[in-house]
């Protein structure tokens, strides 16, 4: 049975892998971008067209970095809800971390998770642990995740901390070309903390977390990318010194990536407020000078890609003290409406430079071929949204399992209408 063709008019594209900016038509046909042309020049017919008149047309948007919680943790999410929930933010890729239950460090745990009776409503791709079971010890089968599904590898959640391990890690990621991804920590320096250390941990009482917990493993872990030629991606960078690190990596011309998250160009550690458990996560929200350090790295290039580190939790788990509550916030439904809000509107960074940092650049940095642009051939994954478009986030009204979102009754601006995967509608606002 031959598949439904779609064609989506009169939309404005941006597509920073093709260079291109305008207004174009497109028709999708067997789960591929079949033609591209300017608007009104499209030759193929359709079974169904967009009119996409006023919104802008771009490559489906992909998040590097969410936490799907299944296996083992359904009372948080499932690949079902979290995938629903991505596609109403617009994406239709998500990279998914290993840290469940069981942690996903065997070929058999990865294909469960890509298995068509998940019921996953956008690409999933999973990540590796990069030890057996997260515990920093033992190196899992690299080769073998990888022909299961698995994209990279890490141990999210827990830094690979062991020199030795690390090193044998991007050696051996590097030889299959995927990257190794890590969660920048030194836990060693941040037991029993809980938010940034500074002003309002003080008068909250609480302990802090020093920013070279993180930069001083980032430092480390580039000094061994520049040995082992691996490519190294730091997950949620939060600080300015790691990302000074980063971009001295760059200039050398090392394989080095990062990736930060909304909460992080969005917010700073005095949201906390008074003991707001939706304001808790890891790395922890920090300084203004940090904030604005990481807006300007968005900016200039530094930075590759917008990933939201999306932690659903349930109520009873983040209802709690602080000191108790787990770290960790949704994001796959508010990133793109703080991106456009807070980057765009505020900072005047460009829509394209938007769009790249959260379709193309991850791509890239993920090695997803023919996905990130719209070009002839490529996948047919395209998000549409309307920068114009004001509305509020409310949070009990998303489609993630979990409602533990900082951005609740947020005013937004930038608002997804839909989100094409695979040449099918799976999200219509």
């Amino acid at each position: 049975m031959a598949r439904q063709t779609l064609s989506i008019r009169n939309g404005f594209l941006i597509d920073p892998a093709q260079r291109l900016e305008g207004k174009y038509d497109f028709l999708l046909k067997d789960g591929r971008v079949a033609e591209l042309a300017p608007a009104g020049k499209l030759r193929g017919r359709a079974d169904e067209t967009i009119n996409a008149r006023g919104m802008v047309v771009c490559p489906g948007l992909i998040d590097i970095h969410v936490h799907l919680r299944e296996p083992g943790q359904q009372h948080k999410e499932s690949i079902a809800t979290g995938t629903r929930s991505a596609a109403a933010g617009g994406f239709t890729s998500v990279c998914c971390m290993p840290n469940t239950l069981p942690v996903n460090d065997t070929p058999e745990i990865t294909r469960w998770m890509l298995d068509p009776a998940r019921e996953a409503s956008v690409n999933v791709f999973p990540v590796g642990a990069a030890t057996v079971g997260s515990m920093g010890r033992t190196l899992t089968d690299f080769a073998a995740l990888k022909r299961a599904g698995a994209v990279a590898i890490s141990d999210d959640g827990k830094p690979i901390l062991e020199e030795s391990i690390m090193r044998q890690a991007l050696m051996g990621a590097g030889r299959l070309g995927i990257p190794v991804i890590q969660h920048a920590e030194d836990t060693r320096c941040t037991e029993s903390a809980v938010m940034n250390a500074g002003p309002t941990a003080f008068r909250l009482g609480l302990r802090g977390w020093p920013t070279e917990a993180e930069s001083a493993v980032v430092e480390r872990d580039i000094q061994l990318a520049a040995e082992t030629k691996g490519h190294y991606h730091v997950a949620h960078l939060s600080t300015a010194a790691a990302l000074k690190a980063v971009r001295k990596a760059k200039r050398e011309r090392l394989r080095v990536t990062c990736e930060i998250t909304p909460h992080h160009f969005a917010m700073t550690d005095e949201d906390v407020g008074e003991y707001n458990t939706n304001c808790k996560m890891n790395p922890p929200l920090r300084s203004a000078f940090d904030r604005e350090t990481l807006i300007a790295g968005l900016s200039d290039g530094s930075i590759d890609c917008i990933a939201t580190d999306h932690a659903p939790h349930a109520a009873n788990e983040k209802n709690q003290e602080f000191d108790r509550a787990p770290f960790g916030i949704t994001g796959l439904e508010t990133a793109l409406g703080l991106a456009i809000s807070i980057l765009h509107a505020k900072h005047k960074i460009p829509l394209r430079r938007i769009v790249e940092l959260m379709s193309a650049n991850p791509a890239r940095v993920m090695g997803l071929t023919g996905r990130g642009t719209l070009a002839v051939g490529s996948q047919a994954d395209v998000t549409i949204f309307d920068p114009a478009k004001k509305w509020t986030y409310h949070a009990q009204q998303a489609l993630s399992k979990s409602k533990n979102s900082p951005f609740d009754e947020w005013q937004l601006q930038g608002k997804v209408l839909a989100a094409v995967v695979g040449g099918s509608l799976k999200f219509s606002a």
